[in-house]
């Protein structure tokens, strides 16, 4: 872990709430920085354990804090009562009920640093940052180095900037390994480069399954839909990483994974839910075809939530329940009448609203031309 300035222990807190993180983020590296080799090692080994259990679905979990530490530059170190060492969150009951430890962990640990003995309390804050730091550094891959713009009202930046270094080939399939000259591997030859163009503008390009156009780049939905799982873990766990020390969003490495597996996960998940809903379209189509929509028609409307990070489905009915001729204007009426009730729901962000607002408007036009034709 580099190396920060020192900070006393007696510091304030100054400035605005982004100010007060980092500097109880640096005093945690700073803290860390002043044990020996052999106890930081032994730290990140309890710390391994604690981060596993509050990323997993564990129930129980045992960690010991280390027999002595520093607890101030300068200082010699200070010894741990035997008897407050050894630490379990979770018991057997735990084991029945499925309890997950995770509250239990953040509350031991906040016990433990509001000890009388500074030692305990030291070990407790050590932990605690080492936990965090090794969700967001070892347990989550690095990506790319990416930039997102965002799109016209919008909130969030989504669309991936372009580098320059990622033409696209009229040849190329988009599951082919890509041969690139040059670029960081100049003197070797050519690169194999299992990512087409349109994924290696992402910040992880294995987990991208939709172009900038919304065609599906992997074998199925269903893969699709695992690649969305994926990054939504991910960002789990950087949450769970926050939850566990909230000042670890000062930490360098915390910054460039979020925003890079937001703009992503956000942009994936849209696109997902559009597929999906072109899908829905089609399938409608052929069934009004086949005659076999004339007994009633409802819709679950896949759309993304940016605030809940996961696919959401908007219900509605076009046509109720009873022998009813299907008729293209009916579908045009509802998603009208639709777009009207989410314009003025105040349950959806700004730009949740602006996606299933758009998927409304495209199933809408879809039977519009339909019905003139």
């Amino acid at each position: 872990m580099p190396e920060k300035s020192h900070l006393s222990n007696g510091s304030q807190h100054t400035g605005s709430p982004a100010d007060q993180l980092r500097e109880d983020y640096e005093k945690a590296q700073s803290l860390f920085n002043l044990q020996p080799a052999i106890v930081q090692r032994f730290i990140e080994a309890q710390a391994r354990q604690i981060a596993e259990a509050f990323t997993g679905q564990a129930t129980r979990v045992h960690f010991t804090l280390p027999d002595k530490v520093v607890t101030a530059a300068g200082a010699a170190p200070l010894a741990v009562p035997q008897g407050e060492r050894e630490q379990t969150v979770g018991s057997v009951f735990g084991q029945v009920t499925r309890h997950i430890v995770h509250d239990g962990v953040r509350q031991r640990l906040t016990e433990l640093e509001q000890s009388p003995e500074a030692a305990v309390r030291a070990s407790a804050g050590l932990i605690r940052f080492a936990g965090s730091v090794h969700i967001v550094h070892n347990m989550l891959p690095a990506g790319r180095g990416v930039t997102y713009a965002t799109a016209e009202d919008d909130e969030i930046p989504t669309l991936p900037v372009s580098d320059g270094s990622d033409g696209e080939s009229a040849i190329t399939a988009a599951t082919d390994a890509i041969a690139e000259e040059g670029g960081a591997d100049s003197g070797r030859g050519s690169l194999q480069v299992p990512y087409v163009p349109a994924a290696r503008r992402f910040y992880l390009p294995q987990w991208v399954a939709f172009d900038d156009q919304g065609k599906l780049l992997v074998n199925s939905v269903n893969e699709a839909e695992a690649h969305l799982a994926s990054m939504q873990q991910f960002l789990t766990f950087l949450f769970a990483a926050r939850s566990l020390a909230p000042y670890i969003i000062a930490d360098e490495d915390y910054q460039k994974k979020r925003y890079g597996m937001l703009g992503q996960l956000v942009n994936q998940g849209r696109a997902l839910a559009l597929y999906q809903t072109n899908e829905i379209i089609r399938a409608i189509q052929a069934r009004a075809a086949a005659q076999s929509l004339n007994r009633g028609l409802s819709l679950s409307l896949p759309y993304f939530d940016d605030q809940s990070l996961k696919i959401e489905n908007h219900n509605f009915v076009i046509i109720p329940a009873g022998r009813i001729m299907f008729v293209p204007a009916f579908v045009v009426r509802a998603a009208i009448e639709e777009q009207a009730k989410v314009a003025q729901d105040t349950r959806f962000s700004h730009s949740t609203r602006k996606h299933l607002l758009a998927e409304l408007e495209l199933l809408g036009e879809a039977f519009e031309t339909a019905d003139k034709e």
